[in-house]
């Protein structure tokens, strides 16, 4: 992605964020219409200048009404002897460390741990928590939401490596060989190479962003 569209996407989201924020907080009908009017704006930016409708970006930009934070990912990174655990992304046929959206009410640990059975079919146990990503700092990929990774190093415990209605393959790769494209909004060669230190070396200290 160029810098011009990076830097109108960040407007979008900050456009949006200010809009839902004043809704939130609005005290009268002018305040909500001022509101809405600049959510309008940010979802016509972010269609105008992509294939997403406005329709669809109106929709996921009213989904979630209340004060605007990041949204929470989370991630796997499961070896096995010196290769890793990777899954295909049956939407977009790209390949990411297993994981997604955290769910309410749930821990991180639980998050991650029940995404990896989901999608891979293997049950996992957290180990340590690798890095925390802004997962926006990405320059191919547009994301509708401004976004926070956890990155977790997690030990396999049992199960088959199943794919999924989520992902269309799965399986353990060479660090040498791993598959492409990846799925870059949800993994990049970053997280993966932390990964693989965190995993060699006992006294890692988590990073972030």
């Amino acid at each position: 992605m160029h810098e011009r569209e990076t830097k109108w996407l960040r407007w979008a989201r900050e456009i949006q964020s200010l809009g839902q924020t004043g809704l939130y907080y609005a005290k009268n009908h002018f305040e909500q219409e001022r509101a809405q009017r600049l959510i309008e704006i940010a979802a016509q930016i972010l269609s105008e200048n992509s294939d997403i409708p406005i329709s669809e970006a109106l929709l996921a930009f009213t989904a979630q009404p209340g004060y605007v934070t990041p949204k929470v990912d989370v991630r796997a990174a499961v070896f096995d002897a010196e290769k890793i655990l990777l899954v295909q992304e049956a939407h977009d046929g790209g390949w990411t460390l297993p994981g997604g959206w955290a769910d309410v009410g749930e821990t991180p640990r639980t998050s991650v741990e029940r995404e990896v059975f989901e999608e891979a079919g293997l049950e996992v146990e957290v180990n340590r928590l690798i890095g925390v990503y802004d997962a926006n700092r990405i320059e191919d990929a547009i994301s509708i939401f401004h976004a926070y990774k956890l990155l977790f190093l997690c030990e396999k415990r049992s199960g088959e490596l199943t794919p999924s209605v989520e992902t269309s393959n799965v399986g353990f790769f060479s660090l040498e060989a791993l598959p492409h494209p990846f799925s870059s909004h949800r993994t990049t060669h970053r997280h993966i190479a932390d990964a693989v230190k965190a995993r060699s070396d006992p006294s890692w200290e988590t990073v972030f962003d």
